[in-house]
């Protein structure tokens, strides 16, 4: 049976994409997904090469015909989103996509078409297959677009026998982490040790809750400030959740990710050392 492996945090920026990038240095017969679809980033730090690239689209935009058009103004004057110009031209990053001015033209010089909202790929990295997309510019992420990466990351899993799929889920609690986390098999939380960071985490376990999915947590930068990482550590003891360690705060991360490695193929500091006994903690989990 394929076991999917979801990581996620509260807020962007705690490291959850060098912890996915390198989780994909260890194992074996796997495939990566980068459901951070806002921000990806984890083709990054693998070294990749796309096979694939293929279009997405989650909407419709209004696209006008001038050679139609009369000029009446009625879409300028039902347009509630500012996106028809007193020239009579569509503004196509402020159109909603609702369809008012299609539906109500009377020269018919307004047709909805499918928009693309971003593209996806297949790639081959060292490490195995890897799935990942690319939103356009100012266009929303509703889910579909993850939902999408999770099922062709499965197929290519059935497909090689593999039985693990590694995915680099989005930060916070909204429909992109919803469309990451459901039927997962396992979720790592990870966090960072302020007081944010423990109010994010509690929201993303809450989560998890929700779905009903096996988490675990871990605390990135750790001795930034011990005293709240141990906080943290209470408070998963004390609510049953399992906390699965700490990592140090390691200028190795940062120089792996500008030469676009992993941090395990890096170097073997106190980062890497820490992440491998991590990544042991988290298979012991999942088989569980």
């Amino acid at each position: 049976m394929i076991k999917e492996l979801v990581i996620i945090s509260g807020k962007g920026g705690t490291g959850k994409t060098s912890i996915s990038g390198s989780f994909a240095a260890l194992s074996e017969n796997k495939v990566m997904a980068d459901c951070d679809v806002d921000a990806a980033d984890l083709h990054i730090i693998l070294d990749h090469t796309v096979l694939s690239d293929e279009s997405f689209s989650t909407s419709r935009k209004a696209v006008l015909t001038p050679e139609l058009c009369i000029e009446c103004g009625k879409c300028l004057e039902l347009c509630r989103f500012d996106a028809i110009t007193e020239n009579f031209r569509i503004k196509q990053l402020s159109c909603e996509g609702c369809g008012v001015c299609a539906a109500f033209c009377p020269a018919g010089a307004i047709k909805m078409v499918d928009h693309e909202s971003g593209r996806w790929f297949v790639s081959d990295t060292p490490k195995g297959p890897l799935v990942h997309a690319c939103l356009g510019m100012a266009e929303g992420n509703s889910g579909k677009l993850v939902a999408l990466l999770r099922k062709k990351a499965r197929e290519i899993a059935e497909e090689k026998g593999y039985e693990l799929i590694i995915v680099d889920g989005s930060p916070g609690t909204g429909c992109p982490v919803i469309a990451s986390v459901t039927g997962a098999s396992y979720l790592l939380i990870v966090t960072e040790p302020t007081v944010s960071g423990l109010h994010d985490l509690k929201r993303a376990l809450e989560l998890a809750a929700h779905f009903r999915v096996k988490s675990g947590v871990c605390v990135n930068r750790a001795d930034i400030n011990s005293e709240m990482a141990s906080e943290i550590e209470k408070y998963c003891k004390e609510t049953g959740i399992s906390f699965l360690g700490t990592i140090p705060y390691d200028k190795d991360v940062t120089s792996a990710q500008i030469e676009g490695k992993p941090v395990v193929d890096h170097s073997d500091g106190a980062a890497s050392q820490s992440i491998k006994v991590l990544w042991n903690k988290v298979l012991n989990e999942i088989s569980e």
